[in-house]
């Protein structure tokens, strides 16, 4: 029992679980074997209620916390779903987060009881071809027309769930980089409707995660509503900011979910595999790897609990979720890295299911923010060393 937690965290957490038992870690197999997105598990995750679990009461989420939502993400992860499982409905959980504190109620009402119910999917379109971890930069360009309405044109790329999408939470520029005092103005948020006639959806075939598509977007003279904008026009870059700590906290949660999946395969491995007459596990060069992985990922969960229970106080949270995100990934990487040496040639067959957690653990080693990136801003805002870039 993990006595850090709440009673009622404790009752999310096995909800969650008896939910996953539904979705075995064969079903994972299965789906990232066929590249097909696991509709059933959004749904059923919806018919629970708890694809809401940060969205307001008001438009009928259940209006927890970050916390509660990294509880359900690391869950989910650990069950053997990995990033597939978090991924289908990672975007409901902190995606609309701009929507939530910057929408209006008329928008609010409008846009959330769809995602809460499952009823509409959304994909987060930020990330550019040219512009990768400079956002300030992008490109995409939102025209506004005489009649208030706008006008876009422009590509992004590793658009996640973009294939099932039925809207997009876009970051545009309408005020040209040369006519604004700093790269971070002049930008406008959209939530709109994914119009495939006006843009073309492009998969991106990777190396992982295959059930849950990336894709690049190829936007050409998509019209979109004046009521669609969240926001001011140009504060766009100032609302995206707010989605990003809660993105790095379950994105680290989901990380140590991962590595906790591949570690009890392995460990069970260790103790049922004999070999010389006992047990592989028995052997210290095989048990200190996993231990060592215990601890690393057990460290980086309470980062991503510290990070979270500050971003719900209200708190400045910077610092702990980028170390969160970053401490989570490492360690998941190791102990899927761990369990494929553990499991021998047989971690190196999909039947054992640690050859397809230790594709996904580069997931959060990479995305949304690299490592270099992390560890320049905690040199720059946390030790005042000077910026490296």
């Amino acid at each position: 029992m993990d006595f850090t937690l709440t009673g009622e965290q404790r009752a999310l957490v096995h909800a969650i679980e008896r939910l996953c038992e539904d979705f075995p870690i064969e079903y994972w197999r299965e789906q990232d074997e066929k590249a097909v997105f696991p509709h059933a598990f959004h749904q059923a995750v919806a018919a629970s209620g708890f694809l809401g679990i940060a969205m307001p009461e008001a438009q009928g989420g259940a209006g927890l916390g970050i916390t509660e939502a990294a509880l359900m993400m690391r869950t989910i992860s650990a069950s053997g779903a990995g990033m597939t499982g978090a991924s289908a409905i990672h975007m409901n959980i902190f995606g609309l987060n701009p929507v939530v504190v910057f929408g209006s109620p008329a928008q609010k009402a409008r846009f959330l009881p769809p995602l809460i119910e499952g009823t509409e999917k959304a994909c987060f379109a930020v990330t550019e071809p040219d512009a990768g971890l400079d956002t300030a930069r992008l490109k995409t360009q939102a025209l506004r027309q005489p009649d208030g309405n706008y006008l876009l044109h422009g590509r992004k790329i590793w658009i996640s769930t973009a294939q099932v999408a039925d809207r997009m939470l876009i970051l545009t520029r309408t005020t040209p980089l040369e006519d604004v005092a700093k790269p971070t103005q002049g930008l406008t948020l959209f939530y709109t409707a994914l119009d495939r006639s006006r843009v073309e959806v492009r998969e991106i075939h990777k190396l992982g995660r295959a059930a849950v598509d990336s894709n690049m977007l190829f936007i050409d003279g998509l019209a979109v509503p004046h009521d669609d904008r969240i926001g001011e026009e140009g504060r766009g870059f100032e609302y995206i900011l707010h989605g990003m700590n809660p993105e790095r906290i379950l994105i680290a949660a989901e990380a140590v979910g991962l590595g906790r999946a591949a570690l009890r395969i392995a460990a069970q491995y260790a103790s049922e595999r004999v070999v010389f007459g006992r047990p592989i596990g028995q052997n210290q060069g095989v048990s200190h790897p996993l231990a060592r992985a215990w601890m690393n990922l057990e460290a980086a969960d309470l980062m991503v609990m510290k990070a979270a229970a500050l971003y719900d106080a209200g708190e400045p949270c910077g610092a702990e979720a980028n170390t969160a995100k970053y401490l989570a990934a490492e360690a998941a990487h190791d102990a899927c890295q761990n369990a494929i040496l553990t499991l021998g040639g047989m971690g190196y067959a999909k039947e054992y299911h640690v050859e397809r957690l230790l594709r996904e653990s580069y997931i959060p080693r990479i995305a949304p923010v690299s490592p270099q990136m992390i560890m320049n801003f905690i040199a720059e805002r946390v030790l005042g060393l000077p910026k490296s870039y």
